[in-house]
This record gives structure tokens, sequence and C-alpha cells, in this order.
């Protein structure tokens, strides 16, 4: 978006609203951050505003505030598909897709005729909208929202309900400000964050440390048959159906496991293959160190995608096949892996 573009969305914004906010499906926290973020904004400008999940997102995101006034896509279908039959206005947030969002929900907004805002850091974002803001280069959606509001003439609206959703947006998207597209401007706004009533402490204890028993036997369980392939400088970890029916599996469970391949010396690429019964295929997170890109590795094997160094992707194989799809793919980059970083 121009400064043109800009200033004629502050005139569309400029009076009442009907407004629907959406993040991408399986939504995590960049996604709930922003889009909680967007529906405080919305709401303080005097703006009707809806927030619609595509499906259910993890417990550990549901203290967020804005959260109890999210409505589910899939489960909350007559009333999701009236608000956005009403909407003049929808935000997506944190993807460049629809098909990011489910069949039946992609089908839904393909038919909507009013006008759509995207506000996303991913790679390669489709041109739904004159009214795209996206740079590839900044650490999340959450930072890329606040940079929003500073073209937007809107940090004044910032509160503590605001910070809070868009520290933790930031938050988890950089592993705890690890990754390497944290910069100086994401600490300056952090800063910021903190200042306008984001409490550091007591996110970081909300989005990690409210482990259920269950979910740590979980991650002993994937960390216990996590194999290690030092030839090709790469790790993976699989979570089986009945792995997640031993320790009573809850959505979001397995948020953060494929980082613990990335902790042990000497390895680049991590993967996690988990099984989902409930779409019948193999869902996907993919890390990687360095300049090998597993966003385009996703989407030239298992139809993803993402980030250069985090990414996801699905495959309809079997648990088994796919692991052996993934294995024998590994000679064709074992150079890329293992010369992409050394430090």
């Amino acid at each position: 978006m121009n400064s043109e573009q800009f200033k004629e969305l502050k005139d569309l914004l400029s009076h009442p609203r009907r407004i629907v906010v959406i993040p991408h499906k399986n939504a995590d926290g960049d996604a709930m951050g922003s889009v909680l973020a967007a529906y405080h904004l919305l709401t303080k400008m005097g703006h009707n505003t809806s927030v619609i999940s595509p499906n259910d997102y993890p417990e550990f995101l549901k203290w967020l505030p804005g959260s109890d006034k999210v409505l589910k896509f899939d489960s909350q279908n007559i009333q999701s598909k009236r608000k956005l039959d009403r909407a003049e206005f929808i935000f997506l947030m944190d993807f460049n897709d629809l098909s990011r969002v489910g069949d039946d929900m992609q089908k839904t907004l393909e038919a909507f005729k009013g006008t759509f805002i995207m506000i996303d850091h991913h790679i390669d974002p489709k041109p739904l909208t004159p009214f795209l803001f996206s740079d590839t280069k900044v650490c999340s959606t959450a930072q890329m929202f606040y940079h929003f509001l500073e073209k937007m003439d809107a940090i004044h609206f910032i509160d503590e309900n605001m910070a809070t959703c868009l520290y933790t947006g930031i938050l988890t998207d950089t592993g705890s400000f690890r990754f390497p597209t944290t910069t100086p401007t994401t600490h300056r706004i952090v800063a910021e964050l903190i200042e306008k009533g984001a409490n550091n402490s007591e996110i970081y204890d909300q989005v990690f440390d409210q482990n259920s028993y269950h979910r740590m036997q979980l991650m002993g369980s994937a960390l216990e048959k996590m194999v290690v392939l030092p030839e090709f400088a790469a790790a993976y970890m699989t979570i089986s159906k009945e792995q997640k029916s031993i320790f009573n599996f809850q959505k979001g469970d397995t948020e953060g496991f494929v980082n613990y391949t990335l902790s042990i010396k000497n390895i680049n690429f991590g993967v996690i293959f988990i099984e989902d019964e409930d779409q019948d295929m193999i869902r996907i997170s993919l890390r990687s160190k360095g300049s090998f890109s597993v966003n385009q590795f996703s989407r030239n094997h298992f139809e993803g995608g993402g980030h250069n160094n985090a990414a996801g992707g699905k495959s309809k194989l079997s648990l088994q096949e796919t692991i052996e799809k993934f294995i024998n793919l590994l000679p064709q980059y074992k150079n890329q892996i293992i010369d992409g970083y050394k430090f």
C-alpha cells in the first residue's frame, strides 16, 4: 500500500462500518494476537467489528483480551456466514491466500462483494486487494499491524488490551525474540508495548508456562521418538494418532515441539510430522537455520509454504510413507542444508 491508498482507507474507515477480522486456519499466537488487536482498534474507532476464526485455536491463547468474542466458522457456521454476508470490509490477518482458511470458508470469502484489507508478512502474497500491506522481512503480522497503525495515524489508540495482543503475536512468532527476523525495530516496538501496559512476564507465563501434564507427556514421547540424521544435519519428530489418544491431545499441544530439533548441535533442518485423523492428512511443520529455505522445500514437495526458516505443509500419504518421502528427498538438498548455516 502506498500513501494514497492509506489515505483512501482512512477515508473509508472514517465512519462506522460492519467489519469482520479473520486469521488463518489453525491460528497461532501471531494470528490471534493480530486479529484481536485489530478487533480492539476497530471497536474503539466505532465500527461494528466481529472476529471469525476458521476453526478452534489453542487453549493457551484463549486468555487474550477479546478472545471470548471470537466465532468459529466450522462450529458456528450460521452465525459466521450471517456476519460475513453483512460485512462491508474484511481484514485478512497473517495469511496471504484464501486457501489458508479451509474449503468452506474459502468459498464464502470468494463470494464476498465488499472490500478486503490484507495485513501479512508471508512470502508471495496473492493480489486479492489493492489494500495489501505486506513485508516479508518483518518478523510477525503483529509487528506489521503496529506499522499499519503508524501509517493510519492510529498509534494513540493502543491501550493495554491491544498492547497485550500485539506483544503476544511478536513474542510467539519470533521464538521469544531469538529468530533472525527480530530487529532493533522489533525491540523498540516491544518496549513501547510494555509502556502501554503489556505485562511481559505474565504474557510469557500464559503462553509458555501453563502446560497440562498430558502435553508434557506428549512432548516427552515426541522427544523420545525423535530421529537424528547427522549426515544431512537434519532431525525429525512424529506424533501419531495413537500418541495423541494416549496423551489426551488437545488443540495446540504440539505448538513449538519442532523447535527442539534445532536445539541439537549441528542440526540445521528440523521437521515434525503430525497425524491429523480429522482432516485425513499429515500436518508438517518445518524449521531451519541459515539460508536453507524450508518455504521452498515445502512448496516443492508438501503443498505448503511460509517463511524461509519456518514453514508448514501437508501430505495425503500415510505417516510412514510421508517420512520415507522426506528422507528420500534429503540427498538432493544435503549441501544446501549443511552449508546454509555455519556458526
